[in-house]
């Protein structure tokens, strides 16, 4: 797939995914460090879906300390974790993704609920992507306040580096991003948006503590970004989910 790679993300930036020519047998990954990280890049990956491209998704961490104490009963780790999972599995099938695509990684974590940056979790995001040889892996920026964010990202390197895998990352633009360049975008409507929120909401756990921590809902956190995103862009849409690319071995960008 080197060549697709190397002549698809020529032109100039941003481009819009929508008008790329991204053959069907590109294949597809996600590394969410976090149940719910897939939700927020859900416009782009529905295009990808709908052009034909297989999608597999790995949830690296259970995340339960994004869980309340108490939501619905959970008080200790192993519920808040299967509550979360089951949260995704949700999402994942109303998207149309088969049960089959998600995979989680279970990684270690650490006292303040991020994943260890341990030669076992590393292993363990190291022998997923191995085994799913993609074209195109989408993940949130490495340059980001929230640890995990930063650890997978750094797994992720680490591991194509190794491997002299050729591919692009598509490293997303998220609530706490801190600095992005903005390579690729996926402007969208109010429609596309509604259906985005459907997904989000899924996520009620992650609902109910933005609405008591916050004072607005998880779709609406996620849906600003995109709106505020899209308004700075001035790309005629009223949303857009970015991107920053990387290439890595022969995907030269």
């Amino acid at each position: 797939m080197q060549a697709p790679l190397a002549k698809l993300f020529h032109g100039q930036r941003p481009l819009h995914l929508q008008q790329l020519q991204i053959l069907p047998a590109l294949r597809v990954t996600v590394l969410a460090p976090h149940p719910d990280d897939f939700d927020a890049i859900a416009v782009s990956l529905r295009h990808l879906r709908d052009n034909g491209n297989q999608i597999a998704v790995a949830v690296a961490t259970g995340g339960a300390s994004g869980v309340e104490d108490g939501f619905c009963g959970a008080t200790d780790d192993v519920t808040k974790i299967r509550l979360r999972e089951e949260e995704q599995c949700a999402s994942c099938r109303l998207f149309g993704l088969p049960d089959e695509r998600l995979t989680f990684l279970h990684l270690a974590e650490g006292d303040d609920g991020q994943p260890l940056a341990s030669a076992e979790n590393f292993g363990r995001v190291h022998a997923w992507l191995l085994a799913q040889q993609p074209d195109l892996v989408f993940l949130p920026h490495g340059n980001d306040t929230n640890e995990g964010h930063r650890c997978c990202y750094a797994f992720f390197r680490r591991a194509v580096l190794e491997e002299k895998l050729t591919l692009v990352a598509c490293l997303n633009r998220d609530p706490k991003t801190i600095a992005i360049r903005d390579d690729l975008i996926t402007p969208f409507g109010a429609a596309e948006a509604a259906w985005k929120a459907k997904l989000l909401l899924c996520h009620q756990s992650q609902h109910q503590r933005n609405l008591h921590t916050r004072g607005h809902g998880f779709d609406d956190r996620i849906l600003n970004v995109n709106r505020q995103f899209a308004a700075a862009l001035q790309c005629g849409a009223e949303f857009a989910e970015g991107f920053e690319l990387e290439g890595y071995g022969g995907a030269v960008l």
